[in-house]
């Protein structure tokens, strides 16, 4: 099993950026498929950004695509989002999450495919 816990969420004029971390305790990290996402009030919660064990291949939402880069660093059990150019529609609640699936897009992007959650970090985009 993994723990995780993000940081880095806060208030933010819209055009900045914010970076976003998340730390995991427990099994092997490296074994982990990482994702983020992230849950607007009054709305589903929706797919953001997700990264290989390796941290090689990327697979990210179309509405973030260009702006978010998500990465990790293994020796350190951390996964990183750097959001760029934020837009008011950014704003939710960021979500961690781990799983042991293939990194294929027909699962990545289903919160179903994550046993694993941190507790969410608050991020505002004022316009």
């Amino acid at each position: 099993q993994v723990q995780l816990v993000e940081s880095g969420g806060g208030l933010m004029q819209a055009g900045g950026s914010l970076r976003l971390s998340c730390a995991a305790s427990g099994r092997t990290f490296n074994a982990y498929v990482m994702g983020w996402f992230r849950q607007a009030p009054g709305k589903e919660r929706e797919f953001v950004a997700a990264i290989s064990r390796s941290g090689g291949p990327r697979y990210y939402a179309d509405s973030v695509k260009g702006r978010f880069t998500i990465s990790r660093d293994n020796a350190k059990n951390t996964v990183d989002l750097l959001m760029n150019s934020l837009r008011p529609e950014d704003t939710a609640v960021y979500y961690c999450a781990a799983s042991l699936v293939a990194f294929s897009s027909a699962v990545l992007d289903k919160g179903s495919s994550y046993p694993y959650w941190g507790q969410g970090t608050q991020v505002t985009v004022s316009s």
